[in-house]
């Protein structure tokens, strides 16, 4: 009797067993059905998301509209593309002979008074280095040599001044280009020989006028020489961009002025 009641025991806890593990597979199948539909929900969202990431391109295309319409940097940028060229014909100008600053429009352009400095140093003994500077915003022309006369400051007659030899055989003009902003040099020797003795007497100044050919009397400077200034057949060279150049044009003179 325990034994069969013994078996009727397990074979009731096996059935009930059994009938567990059904129950707990049927429950796992439709269980896991519910998951799947829930999460389809989230690939909709994905598949919804490209969608709107779909949308995102005109979007993108309003703001590219937006950033063409910006293109008023494109229309900047073509305006930068013009003030480039300007600058670079600008620049080109001067090789075409726009420009107010070459040789060719100082030829047709002499230096007027009022656009040039004189300066007058001592280089040696004898010897004084003119120096005319353009302080105009364009080029002019000068003389081949400054107009020079030595003389008395005390003497109201000047008609016998001592004029300088220059260098001879000289063409007709244009003579001497002077750009804007630079300086030209011209050098005089009052006494090449380096003579003590038949100098002239009384002579304490030099009168400069940057170019004789155009300008008025009236623009003629005056450089004190000092007392004891030694002055016998003076020489004066050709104007010059270095006084070296100066003085070897000096040492040519051989015509009067």
């Amino acid at each position: 009797m325990r034994t069969l009641h013994r078996s009727t025991a397990l074979a009731a806890a096996g059935t009930a067993v059994l009938a567990l593990a059904l129950t707990a597979c049927g429950g796992s199948g439709s269980g896991s059905g519910a998951k799947d539909e829930g999460a389809a929900k989230p690939a909709a969202t994905v598949a919804a998301k490209p969608s709107k990431e779909a949308s995102a391109p005109a979007g993108s295309a309003g703001t590219a509209a937006k950033s063409g319409g910006t293109a008023k940097s494109g229309g900047t940028a073509e305006g930068t593309t013009t003030v480039a060229k300007t600058t670079t014909a600008q620049q080109a100008a001067p090789k075409s002979g726009g420009s107010k600053d070459t040789d060719s429009y100082a030829y047709t352009h002499p230096c007027a008074g009022g656009q040039v400095t004189v300066r007058v140093t001592k280089r040696a003994t004898t010897q004084r280095v003119i120096e005319v500077r353009n302080t105009g915003a364009s080029a002019c022309g000068l003389s081949y040599y400054p107009t020079v006369d030595l003389g008395s400051s005390t003497s109201a007659d000047q008609s016998h001044n001592i004029k300088p030899l220059v260098p001879g055989g000289l063409g007709g003009p244009p003579a001497y280009a002077l750009r804007a902003g630079r300086t030209t040099y011209a050098v005089i020797d009052l006494d090449p020989s380096g003579a003590t003795t038949g100098t002239a007497r009384g002579i304490d100044e030099m009168n400069v006028l940057a170019d004789g050919d155009h300008m008025p009397n009236a623009e003629t400077r005056n450089f004190p020489l000092g007392s004891g200034a030694k002055v016998l057949k003076p020489k004066l060279g050709l104007y010059s961009a270095t006084v070296a150049q100066a003085v070897d044009s000096m040492r040519q003179a051989d015509t009067r002025a």
